[in-house]
């Protein structure tokens, strides 16, 4: 059935089955050069999207900004703001991309991308991506509450060596990449997913799951790239995700075209 398109460009609601939901969608094998391949296309969107990039650009950056204005402004109470902080950055991040991925959709199918049609796509599966943003916030939490579980093997004497502190930091670490690479694998192509195929949230995290699962080393290599701009971001308090965030969020679009099987 060919796909029909509404005067925004959106397509259009149809009625889904029951058959339709909590599926896994096919993917492609990539290789590990493919995400270098991603980089420069979320380039190439920047440089051909100025405006709308560095609205994104500034969005994500006040953001961040201001969680370490805010940190470093409670100082020895800073870990009372951290996660309420980390909380309001991981609900309106997801929603600040869906922009850019609209941008990128636009661009691929040969119109030209504008803010307002951008700004739209936040609404477009609302119920979906919500559901979405409030499981990415359980899920902070639920890190949280390890992290206080695991501050009980933090050394209680001060000077202690890199011994006693080693339970700590070992078991912190597998903790940390352990959660980190599940919250990645369900979330790298979900919100690409709600955004162009109108799926349930269901789908969007088993198919994200499943092609990150088959396609290891390269999802490695763009989960560190993506990791590198944040750091980034952050290390210049904001001024640097003007650039790498549109740059990233448009890569992760090219990166969900090239891994998810188009529907035929």
């Amino acid at each position: 059935m060919p796909r029909t398109y509404d005067e925004d460009g959106f397509q259009k609601t149809t009625e889904v089955k029951d058959s339709d939901y909590a599926k896994t969608l096919p993917c492609n094998k990539i290789t590990i050069s493919d995400p270098f391949q991603w980089l420069s296309l979320g380039l190439n969107d920047l440089v051909k999207s100025p405006l709308i990039s560095l609205f994104y650009g500034i969005c994500f950056a006040a953001a961040a900004a201001g969680i370490v204005g805010l940190i470093y402004l409670q100082g020895n109470h800073s870990h009372l703001v951290i996660l309420p902080a980390l909380i309001v950055y991981m609900l309106i991040g997801p929603f600040l991309a869906l922009g850019l991925y609209d941008a990128s959709w636009a661009r691929e199918r040969g119109k030209q991308p504008s803010l307002l049609h951008s700004m739209k796509a936040i609404g477009r599966n609302s119920t979906s991506q919500w559901s979405f943003a409030v499981l990415l916030v359980v899920a902070m939490i639920f890190w949280m509450r390890v992290a206080a579980l695991l501050h009980a093997l933090y050394p209680s004497v001060e000077g202690a060596s890199i011994v006693e502190f080693a339970p700590f930091l070992i078991t912190g670490s597998i903790a940390g990449f352990i959660l980190a690479s599940v919250v990645f694998s369900i979330s790298v192509f979900s919100m690409p997913l709600m955004l162009e195929r109108r799926v349930d949230i269901m789908t969007a995290v088993f198919t994200s799951f499943n092609a990150v699962r088959s396609n290891p080393g390269p999802m490695l290599v763009w989960a560190a790239m993506i990791c590198g701009g944040v750091l980034i971001g952050f290390a210049t308090y904001g001024i640097g995700m003007i650039v790498t965030m549109p740059i990233l969020g448009y890569g992760t679009w090219h990166a969900y075209h090239a891994t998810i099987q188009k529907k035929h």
